[in-house]
């Protein structure tokens, strides 16, 4: 079946912004002409793509069907075309970077403010979600390359993955808790205690779940957050013990804000990541900020 690329291009800004008037403005044509354009779609695929409403529209199953292949696809397209215009050049143009707000806080930003003198005319386009949710932009082609706290275990298709900066997890309190100082803690004494820890379908997450597994815990978090920073600022006003990375809070050590607790039992050595598509070419741009970080894509 032989259809017009033009068609799936106006399919994906209507299904991305759930709207034909959006879609019309992204594409500089008519809502009519946006409007006609899904009509000759559905009638060539014989599907029924979207349900219209008076004030917005929904996609059909059929149509969320085709968004999942055409999204990926347009922006692996969209990232053939920045390549192109980007060859042998850095004069011009944009890295695209996935990373959550605390990799980007405590790790990223001395590389940003680096590759911004070094090269000011690239735009530089930081999109923060989770870790796992960096992959799914990375795998849909919509970022260029992900900084990711790397999972237990990395077998990501059709990605390659780079070892970065070494990190260690800890429990930290602030001076509310200060009889655990300098104690040595048996994993089950923290069953009294409340504890502060990052929300599910987060890395983090996975490797204090891993540990409450290993040490036969049973744990209720008192709070769950998406923010390390106000996990670490909770603990400093006496909410509970906080479970974060130990690289990220040198600062507040320092300080005497917090301390982190000595408990016994084994908590292995994890990474930062970078993570490539190997199906999309990276930019010159985005081979130079990887350089940066002390990685040589192949």
């Amino acid at each position: 079946m032989e259809i017009n690329f033009e068609l799936y291009k106006v399919f994906y800004h209507v299904a991305h912004h759930r709207s034909f008037s959006e879609a019309a403005a992204q594409l500089f044509i008519s809502q009519s002409a946006v409007s006609q354009s899904i009509k000759q779609l559905e009638t060539l695929l014989g599907s029924k793509l979207f349900f219209r409403h008076t004030k917005n529209i929904q996609l059909t199953k059929e149509g969320e069907i085709l968004f999942r292949h055409i999204e990926p696809a347009f922006h692996f397209i969209k990232a053939g075309e920045r390549g192109l215009n980007a060859v042998q050049s850095l004069h011009s143009g944009e890295i695209r970077i996935g990373a959550s707000d605390t990799i980007c806080k405590h790790y990223l930003l001395p590389f940003l403010k680096q590759f911004n003198t070094l090269y000011p005319e690239i735009r530089i386009n930081v999109i923060n979600r989770t870790s796992p949710s960096c992959i799914d932009l990375l795998q849909k082609g919509i970022v260029d390359l992900s900084i990711i706290n790397l999972p237990p275990q990395v077998n990501y298709k059709n990605l390659t993955v780079y070892q970065l900066q070494k990190i260690h997890d800890a429990f930290v309190a602030g001076n509310s808790y200060l009889p655990l100082k300098n104690r040595c803690i048996d994993p089950h004494e923290l069953e009294k205690y409340p504890l502060l820890i990052l929300e599910a379908n987060t890395t983090t997450r996975i490797f204090f779940d891993d540990f409450l597994k290993k040490n036969s815990l049973t744990v209720q978090p008192e709070i769950e957050l998406g923010s390390v920073d106000l996990l670490v600022e909770m603990a400093k006003i006496g909410l509970g013990i906080s479970f974060v990375i130990h690289e990220f809070i040198a600062q507040e050590l320092q300080n005497g804000e917090i301390f982190v607790l000595h408990v016994n039992a084994d908590f292995p050595a994890r990474y930062i990541g970078l993570v490539t598509n190997d199906t999309i070419p990276l930019s010159v741009a985005a081979r130079r900020f990887s350089e940066l970080l002390g990685i040589t894509v192949v």
